[in-house]
């Protein structure tokens, strides 16, 4: 399991409500200028251990990993104007989780990933295991 940490800003707008049920539903997450988050991205891998080396993976090369295929797209961005990755989705906790799932899947690790985690506050975490 490796735990990195990335900061992006979002709006959470569904092009599919109208102004009044975004405003609704996502509240001041709604802003129109977006907001920001230090969000922490749990990766968490299962498999059988190298009897070599006693790991499922080498967790240095798993940040590298990590780094080359998440932060890259995610870090100091605002998810909804900066990235493609978001065009047909609102940058919710749950989608962001889902598009690094997506991300990580087509990598070396894919068949190894057990599930991430993205946790955008102390309060708010969820958990994503395709």
């Amino acid at each position: 399991m490796r735990d990195v940490s990335f900061s992006a800003s979002h709006r959470l707008h569904s092009p599919a409500l109208t102004d009044a049920e975004n405003v609704h539903i996502f509240g001041k997450c709604n802003n129109a200028n977006g907001h920001g988050h230090n969000y922490l991205l749990r990766v968490a891998l299962k498999g059988e251990l190298d009897p070599v080396t006693g790991m499922v993976s080498n967790l240095t090369k798993l940040a590298d990993l990590i780094d080359r295929t998440i932060k890259v797209h995610f870090d100091h961005t605002h998810l909804n104007l900066d990235t493609d990755l978001f065009k047909d989705r609102v940058p919710t906790s749950e989608n962001i989780a889902i598009v690094c799932w997506e991300l990580l899947r087509s990598t070396s690790i894919g068949d190894m990933l057990h599930y991430v985690e993205v946790q955008e506050t102390s309060k708010n975490r969820v958990r994503f295991a395709g």
